[in-house]
């Protein structure tokens, strides 16, 4: 499939994207990621093998697009997990208390 990432043409295959990944690392998940095979990826981290340019060059919007067209499944940031409360928060609650200052 032909697709532009960071104004470059390029010709892209699921097999090969695949090829590519097959013995790197993700890197943990902060921002917009793709399943390819058993391991999810950052979506930069794919751009930047498949196309050996720097990250800095193309949007993740760019390569979740390509990446949706050759049919691997991309996911959106996953929201930053809720900070639980300390055990003098939970016990102010529990006790009806106000907010503590």
């Amino acid at each position: 499939m032909r697709c532009v990432i960071a104004h470059f043409p390029f010709d892209l295959f699921a097999g090969d994207v695949r090829e590519s990944m097959k013995g790197i690392r993700p890197e943990p998940v902060t921002g917009p990621s793709v399943t390819i095979g058993r391991r999810t990826y950052p979506v930069k981290q794919v751009g930047e093998v498949i196309t050996r340019q720097d990250r800095r060059d193309f949007s993740s919007a760019e390569v979740t697009r390509a990446l949706t067209r050759l049919g691997f499944t991309c996911h959106d940031a996953t929201p930053a997990p809720a900070t639980a409360a300390t055990p003098l928060e939970t016990a102010t609650a529990l006790l009806g208390g106000g907010a503590l200052r």
